[in-house]
């Protein structure tokens, strides 16, 4: 998170009003001031997501619009693949997909979801990301595209087991979305942009909704007694329990998709020997790294103690050698475990599951092993 300073630089989305009503500890984030957690505090913030339902205000983060110039979505498609290594034209009508912007040497310059709206895509980006992403697409897309700052709506979600009967309340098409699906559609009725989707590893959705009317909806949502508002830290701790990466702790601009562990999103089509292979930055390191493999690899760790192992501990292959063989990226206590779980990078031979670890915390070296991610089965409605 961004260290405190003047709140007055602080930018405020839709809801912070609504997040100070609610008694909402508000800290800087992002050139945001956001609420990192209400007066139940983030373990049951945590719990009652994994439960029943919470919603989250993701406002903070940047929403834009790919309009074809030519007319046709499938231009606007091949264009956005020159700048991700991944097949934007298959996404169909009314999907979704997670891409990565990269740089020439393979780096990742924010992670991203692109959906097909017919006649344009639409794209969310990271917040710490959102205008070096729009300054990106300009400089690359302007001839193909006409790219819109949608600047006016907020982005809300709702996530968690209970989320799809909560929203089927007042938005009819609700329950026939499947993971994924996005498109426009009426929540209580207001004209939103609704994807099947998320950051907690839950069923849940995220609503893009005008800001005037952000509030509203809000706190309409909010009357359910099964919905509870989450903050910033269960937020972190949800995502880190789903295994999903965080922009500029997990993943960052000296990290290819491969060593990332992402090679899932990069379709075969774009890959050595598809129909579409290359075109985009950082190809040819990003390909030799599917055909030859990285040097190191994102994997998840669990700790045998209970002691949290947080960003920044170093990682040995033994309790006594002198030097590190990697880090950790991203770690703290998963509430639905009762266990610490973190994320780091070793050496791709020593990433197998179940190789043993230690990491360093406090002059300690702690035993850790290298385990399966997501740590919490997921429960994405496919």
């Amino acid at each position: 998170m961004m260290l405190a300073h003047d709140q007055d630089s602080l930018k405020r989305t839709p809801l912070y009003d609504l997040h100070v009503s609610l008694g909402g500890k508000m800290v800087p984030f992002a050139g945001y001031d956001m609420p990192v957690q209400y007066p139940a505090g983030v373990l049951k913030e945590h719990l009652h997501t994994r439960s029943q339902a919470g919603l989250f205000d993701v406002s903070h983060m940047g929403q834009l619009r790919l309009l074809p110039k030519s007319g046709r979505v499938e231009d606007a498609a091949r264009a956005l693949e020159r700048l991700v290594p991944q097949d934007i034209v298959a996404i169909a009508l009314g999907r979704q997909r997670y891409a990565q912007f990269t740089n020439a040497d393979g780096g990742i310059l924010d992670d991203l979801m692109v959906a097909n709206f017919g006649d344009h895509l639409f794209l969310v980006v990271n917040a710490a990301c959102k205008a070096e992403d729009e300054a990106h697409l300009r400089a690359h897309l302007s001839d193909d595209c006409v790219i819109d700052s949608l600047a006016d709506r907020a982005l809300i979600a709702l996530q968690g087991p209970k989320a799809e009967a909560v929203l089927a309340k007042f938005c009819a098409k609700a329950p026939s979305m499947k993971f994924m699906d996005a498109g426009p559609h009426e929540v209580a009725g207001i004209k939103c942009f609704v994807s099947r989707s998320g950051y907690t590893g839950e069923d849940g959705f995220e609503i893009s909704v005008p800001a005037a009317d952000a509030e509203r909806l809000a706190k309409t949502l909010l009357e359910n007694p099964d919905v509870v508002p989450i903050g910033l830290g269960a937020r972190d701790s949800l995502r880190l329990e789903a295994g999903l990466c965080l922009y500029g702790h997990d993943i960052d601009t000296a990290t290819t998709p491969v060593e990332a562990a992402l090679e899932w999103s990069v379709q075969k089509s774009r890959r050595s020997g598809g129909a579409r292979a290359g075109g985009f930055p950082g190809a040819e390191k990003i390909l030799a790294h599917f055909d030859q493999g990285a040097a190191r690899r994102r994997v998840g760790l669990r700790a045998q103690g209970r002691a949290p192992v947080r960003e920044g501990a170093l990682l040995f292959a033994d309790s006594a050698s002198a030097e590190p063989i990697g880090q950790v990226t991203s770690g703290g206590f998963g509430p639905s475990l009762n266990a610490p779980v973190a994320m780091g990078y070793v050496p791709t031979a020593s990433s197998a599951l179940g190789t043993s670890l230690f990491a360093e915390v406090r002059g300690q070296r702690l035993p850790m092993t290298v385990a399966a991610m997501p740590f919490v089965k997921n429960t994405y409605k496919r």
